[in-house]
């Protein structure tokens, strides 16, 4: 296996704390950075310094909640776009793990409306995921690089 040397913006967020364990334990080189408004000062940034692949962690959209979290997602796929980077874009919906438990409940409901034609394609864009299936989305993102912009939806990060 190739090792990357990784920079990580959210590196102590619920996924980042996770993350550079996993990477590290891959025998990655990890550098992490936690500040408000790194994602939008990530992308020049990573132009700047010749980065070939960058993986950024959005939400799936449209959403008919969190308008304006969403909202602020795509901005900041349109500047990672607008920058010509190697990309990957995640877009999960809402992470089930320790401290995120809550929408369990939801879960037969989710099942309902991913059968029927008329729900089908919200329930499914708007579905869960969980840690473990994020962490692999994001290792394989790292492990399997590509050239232009891959974008996971829900749908593909649950194959991880």
């Amino acid at each position: 296996m190739t090792t990357h040397n990784i920079f990580l913006a959210g590196g102590t967020g619920y996924l980042g704390t996770r993350l550079i364990a996993e990477l590290l334990q891959r025998g990655h080189s990890v550098r992490a950075l936690a500040r408000e408004g790194s994602v939008q000062n990530s992308a020049p940034a990573a132009v700047a310094a010749d980065i070939k692949q960058f993986v950024y962690v959005s939400v799936a959209h449209p959403a008919p909640v969190m308008k304006a979290y969403w909202q602020t997602r795509a901005e900041c796929e349109t500047v990672i776009r607008a920058a010509g980077l190697n990309a990957t874009i995640l877009r999960p919906w809402y992470v089930l793990g320790p401290g995120h438990r809550w929408p369990y409940i939801l879960k037969p409901m989710y099942w309902l409306f991913e059968r029927l034609s008329v729900t089908r394609e919200t329930a499914q864009r708007l579905g869960f995921v969980t840690l473990q299936q994020m962490i692999n989305a994001l290792v394989n993102a790292v492990e399997n690089p590509v050239q232009g912009l891959r974008i996971l939806e829900v749908k593909q990060i649950r194959r991880f």
